[in-house]
């Protein structure tokens, strides 16, 4: 008879996501996981299969996290403009502040694993679309509520914006506040 498990799941894969999050998929051993979350090796792939298999969850994770915390920065009252303008600053401050400037993980696992790795591309590209969605509701909501003019094109519109927030979780890595606050303005002019 086995021994039962002396850890919790998906505080694991919390902690893997987090390791994975700062040193990359590539960049993060068995041992880094084993130490990042205090499991040995052996019951990490007891529990998660492999390396992979435990990025991949803790990828879909990641993917939850940014889906919450994007819809309840987007619910917020004020105008189109002013709600995404917030949301921006809040994840270039988040990351400027923190401990590392790690960007983004779904920027760097496209660097990393995209066109290399059909599943690893298609969980990005998950994430990437459930930003436009957001992005393309928020705008249509603005229209709806009189602060975006009928003339713009939300999708085009968030597609822009998306692409902007992918650039600005890379420049975040180099660049200072005002030059990245800057792009968030210049980005939201069309809206």
């Amino acid at each position: 008879m086995g021994r039962p498990k002396s850890f919790e799941p998906d505080v694991v894969i919390a902690q893997a996501m987090e390791a994975f999050w700062t040193n990359g998929y590539v960049g993060t051993s068995p041992a880094d996981l084993a130490a990042a979350t205090g499991v040995a090796k052996g019951s990490l792939y007891h529990s998660f299969g492999s390396k992979r298999e435990l990025f991949a969850k803790a990828l879909d994770l990641y993917a939850r996290r940014c889906s919450e915390f994007a819809e309840e920065s987007l619910s917020r009252p004020g105008t189109a403009r002013e709600c995404i303008r917030a949301y921006f600053v809040l994840l270039v401050d988040m990351s400027l502040d923190g401990p590392a400037r790690r960007g983004c993980l779904a920027q760097k696992t496209i660097e990393e694993l995209g066109g290399r790795d059909e599943e690893a591309t298609r969980a990005v590209h998950r994430i990437e679309q459930r930003s436009i969605e957001l992005f393309t509701a928020r705008i249509e909501q603005g229209r709806r509520d009189g602060d975006v003019g009928p003339e713009v094109d939300s999708r085009a519109q968030a597609l822009l914006l998306q692409t902007t927030l992918a650039g600005l979780r890379v420049m975040v890595k180099t660049f200072d506040r005002p030059v990245l606050h800057r792009i968030i303005d210049t980005a939201l002019a069309g809206i």
